[in-house]
């Protein structure tokens, strides 16, 4: 009856420190886990079961064990809000799967994804045909994001009778308060061309949270600190 009441204890003790832990790692779907909070979940899944299950492992032990890992994950999670390059390494990057209806095989065999599996993705977005997709990549949670050509898309009415010029992917110049020069020299700018479009807009590049540059050449800008007000 002694190891069965402990049991119980344990397991009830288990349940409000895993509690305590989630609201703490923040409310992120199962889907848009990072690689190693992936792990790290497993990881304090497999210590909080033995906990509850087996009188002979040391409580102290094993809840400071699962409070070691939730503080790592914590302050990754943190680091990675700060930096992107850490956040690339924790979270993973996004890579292109077509580019103007054409497949880039070298990048699908990055990701050791097949033909079959990204038709199969693109058939799940109502895309069954290649040459439809302007652009499209897989997210750093797995999920394919497709944009179609002009021609295959749902016409809205201002774009009716209208001769449009050819619609690419935004293109991001800033992130996080600093600019991307990578991506500045591949729309064929410099950052000095980009840190004057600021100054036009009497904005800093530290202000800006994320800039997006449009094939139509409008700079699209998001700022830290915008006039919403934030939901709890």
């Amino acid at each position: 009856m002694g190891d069965w009441i402990e049991i119980v204890l344990r397991s009830l003790l288990v349940l409000a420190g895993l509690f305590v832990i989630t609201k703490l790692l923040g409310k992120k779907q199962l889907s848009k886990l990072s690689y190693f909070e992936y792990i790290v979940g497993i990881i304090i899944g497999d210590i909080a079961g033995s906990l509850s299950m087996d009188a002979e492992v040391n409580l102290v032990n094993g809840i400071t064990s699962i409070l070691i890992w939730t503080l790592v994950s914590i302050l990754l999670s943190y680091l990675s809000l700060k930096n992107k390059k850490i956040r690339d390494i924790v979270e993973g990057k996004a890579r292109v799967f077509i580019k103007d209806g054409k497949i880039l095989e070298g990048n699908l065999r990055k990701e050791r994804f097949t033909s079959d599996e990204l038709l199969e993705m693109l058939r799940k977005k109502s895309v069954f045909s290649v040459r439809e997709v302007e652009f499209a990549l897989l997210e750093a949670d797995g999920e394919l994001s497709v944009l179609l050509k002009r021609d295959y898309r749902a016409v809205k009415p201002s774009e009716l009778w209208l001769q449009l010029p050819e619609d690419k992917e935004p293109r991001t110049v800033i992130m996080d308060g600093q600019i991307i020069e990578e991506m500045v020299e591949k729309v064929g700018r410099n950052k000095g061309w980009l840190q004057n479009m600021l100054a036009d807009k009497h904005v800093n590049v530290e202000d800006v949270y994320l800039a997006q540059l449009h094939s139509d050449g409008k700079l699209s800008l998001d700022y830290y600190h915008d006039k919403i007000e934030q939901e709890e």
